[in-house]
């Protein structure tokens, strides 16, 4: 039998926002098939705007990219004329009305065929300028704009991405330029809005090989301006690439921009292969239990680790979207793992468990008078069954509690399947746990 303890007493910092994602709600309010109504219920904190541009009902080919908002380079990055931010505004507002707020990536969606937006600029200084306004537009009023605070603003997308055939989908010049590119766009940025969070690079891996590292983020060991965040992906299939991943981001991020530096692993999701049936078989994966089993893991994994912030890729309808089906919106079972963690968000403070035993994955909350505890068994290879016993110390309630148990698993969308009463400040739950299944007990006093 696995024991878990959940001392209530034994607390540590907020609970972090592992629940965000890349890209907004979608689908038709008026028609009745979206996921804006389930957006909202899971509480998502964050949207990171990456490859909107491929989506048509976010803008499409008009929407994000700043070459999409503003087309002629050559034109005047000061005339409101110059850019066209519609169908972006559109977007933005759609993210903000679920409650949920805009992580907005400057730079280009990636692009595997035509290369347009990923060439370098032929003018760095001109395309930090116009970035500049972007934000003005959206922060400040410019041009119409908004007043929305929008925090985070990251720039460019996997500098260093190479295809197998050499190829490169998302920079199409040297590191070295990028280097440049990334400190010019970067200093300028934090000269004029000192108050906002600027970073990236989103690199594929925080795992980058030394010399691609120095080329690119070397120019910040002397520099007294330090990006707020660093960024970066990983795709992996074990929880142990993970926590290579968020271990190696946090080394990477203090040595060149500092231990303040937020760490943010801001595209993630379950991939055994890239090519031929072990892309096809991830994909599969992606939509099925053991796929909210992978989400679950790696968001209560990572409360422990020194990632800040974690991005699933993605909430746009497509291939890596284990949260609803295409065209129908109708939820998967990925989406009660975002919801779930919700949960502990809402309880705020951190409870400390040993996170990862016996495959059980655990991550605990309370907000002093309520608390939670949201447990997942997770393997990339099949295990039989696990007991778990589930003990509780230091419940403070004079009244006493009720325990709720609500299950996700082949048959249950995180519904209550058991409720019980304590009156003592310890007790003991037990569960059978089948692999792939996910718990959400939580305390309320009465």
């Amino acid at each position: 039998m696995t024991h878990i303890t959940v001392d209530l007493t034994n607390t540590g910092g907020i609970i972090k926002p592992m629940n965000a994602v890349n890209n907004g709600p979608a689908g038709s309010r008026t028609r009745g098939y979206s996921s804006f109504d389930a957006f909202e219920q899971a509480e998502i904190p964050y949207a990171r705007t990456h490859d909107s541009s491929y989506f048509e009902p976010y803008g499409g080919q008009y929407t994000v990219d700043v070459h999409r908002i503003f087309e002629n380079f050559d034109a005047d990055e000061n005339d409101p004329a110059s850019y066209f931010f519609g169908p972006t505004d559109q977007y933005m507002a759609d993210i903000l009305s679920v409650g949920c707020k805009p992580f907005y990536r400057l730079g280009a969606s990636i692009e595997h065929h035509t290369k347009r937006g990923t060439i370098p600029p032929k003018d760095f200084a001109k395309w930090a300028r116009i970035c500049e306004h972007i934000i003005m537009h959206y922060n400040e009023g410019w041009a119409n704009g908004f007043h929305y605070n929008i925090e985070y603003w990251e720039i460019w997308n996997e500098p260093e991405c190479t295809n197998p055939d050499g190829s490169t989908p998302c920079w199409q010049g040297t590191l070295e330029e990028f280097g440049e590119f990334f400190f010019t766009s970067f200093t300028y940025l934090k000269t004029r809005f000192p108050h906002l969070k600027i970073g990236g690079p989103a690199f594929t891996s925080s795992t980058i090989r030394k010399e691609k590292l120095e080329a690119i983020l070397g120019r910040f060991r002397t520099s007294e301006l330090k990006p707020d965040f660093f960024s970066y992906h990983r795709y992996f299939h074990t929880i142990e690439k993970f926590l290579e991943t968020v271990y190696r981001g946090r080394e990477v991020a203090d040595e060149y921009f500092g231990k303040d530096c937020e760490c943010i692993l801001n595209e993630w999701n379950y991939i055994c292969g890239w090519l031929g049936d072990d892309f096809l078989n991830s994909v599969r994966t992606i939509m099925s239990l053991k796929g909210s089993a992978v989400l679950s893991a790696v968001m209560l994994a990572g409360q422990s680790t020194p990632v800040d912030m974690l991005m699933y890729y993605d909430a746009r309808p497509c291939a890596f979207n284990g949260l609803y089906a295409p065209y129908t919106y109708e939820l998967l079972k990925g989406y009660y793992a975002l919801k779930n963690f919700a949960t502990l968000r809402r309880l705020g403070t951190h409870v400390k468990t040993e996170f990862a035993k016996d495959d059980i994955y655990s991550c605990a909350a309370t907000n002093g008078t309520d608390s939670a505890c949201l447990l997942t068994y997770y393997n990339n290879e099949m295990q039989e069954d696990r007991d778990v016993c589930l003990h509780f110390e230091n419940v403070a309630s004079q009244n006493g509690v009720k325990v709720c148990y609500r299950l996700l698993d082949d048959t249950h969308d995180s519904e209550l399947v058991r409720e019980e009463i304590f009156t003592a400040p310890c007790f003991d739950l037990y569960l059978t746990m089948p692999m792939y299944t996910t718990y959400l007990i939580t305390v309320t006093a009465l």
